[in-house]
């Protein structure tokens, strides 16, 4: 039994420096070779001072010249992210859901005067799984374009191509569905504007 004890002993020593030290260590230093800039979080940066990172959605709803990300069950923390545990069918779901809806109806239908509650995109009335994803439909997009461009001065034609550049195609190629990244739109709006 002592031999055991002792084998188990030295197997669970080894397996915690390999798997718990060794593989981190390695990995981490890959990444940091291979890709640096994702490897430190994909952080943004504004005159050299860090502003927070393309992964995460920066809260843009009080903002009426910045595009607007999905509704946030954390109100956009990056240190606390979860979803709303809450199923399709339950009534809460649909009183927030409408909630959502009515809000961005009063956001954009000013600028989009024919935008009726069906025409609202999914994602601009649901949270994403993390509550901080960043991305947006590209018909979510095309809506906010039109308050972007008259809020901003900027030509329609302008803001449509900036959406394209901040728009990251399918996982693998294949994936899910295009999406706009509001941070990364946002930050290259500020520069369009200097």
């Amino acid at each position: 039994m002592r031999k055991d004890l002792l084998r188990s002993a030295g197997t669970l020593v080894a397996l915690t420096l390999v798997l718990g030290l060794a593989y981190p260590l390695v990995m981490t230093g890959i990444a940091q070779v291979a890709f640096p800039g994702k490897a430190d979080g994909s952080l943004t940066r504004v005159g050299g001072k860090v502003t927070g990172s393309t992964l995460l959605a920066r809260d843009a709803k009080d903002s009426p010249k910045d595009f607007h990300p999905r509704p946030s069950a954390t109100g956009y923390s990056g240190t606390v992210t979860y979803f709303a545990n809450r199923g399709p069918n339950q009534r809460a779901t649909m009183i927030l859901t409408r909630q959502h809806i009515d809000a961005y109806i009063k956001d954009e239908k000013p600028y989009n005067p024919g935008l009726t509650p069906a025409r609202v995109p999914i994602d601009a009335a649901t949270f994403s799984a993390s509550g901080v994803d960043p991305h947006i439909s590209k018909a979510n997009a095309a809506i906010q374009a039109r308050r972007i461009a008259a809020v901003r001065h900027l030509p329609l034609a302008r803001v449509r191509r900036l959406i394209d550049d901040n728009t990251d195609g399918r996982g693998l190629g294949v994936f899910g569905e295009p999406g706009v990244n509001t941070t990364t739109l946002n930050l290259a709006l500020d520069q369009e504007a200097r």
